[in-house]
């Protein structure tokens, strides 16, 4: 039986505003196809990694720099790198841990 094929309104979603100053630092001039794809990565791998910080900041109840609470038995140990597969290809990632 084929299956049903969402129409193109059902995908689209709302994306959220870029601020100009970070396009500016992004694009100093003319890119390539190549260079691109290369800025692509590095945001998507500074938004994953720092989604990753806040949520073990919030899982062990306080920001990265901040003294660890006293009642808190649990704190950061690290980073560890892992490479996780992307649309775009494969991504290295620094990983925060905790102990």
């Amino acid at each position: 039986m084929p299956t049903k094929k969402k129409s193109a309104n059902a995908t689209a979603r709302e994306l959220p505003s870029i601020p100009q100053e970070l396009i500016e630092q992004f694009v100093k001039g003319p890119m390539s196809a190549e260079a691109i794809q290369d800025a692509s990565m590095a945001f998507k791998k500074a938004l994953i990694e720092r989604a990753l910080g806040a949520e073990l900041g919030h899982h062990l109840g306080y920001p990265q720099g901040a003294e660890r609470p006293e009642e808190s038995t649990n704190q950061r140990n690290g980073k560890s790198s892992k490479t996780v597969l992307t649309d775009d290809g494969p991504l290295r990632l620094d990983i925060p841990r905790d102990r």
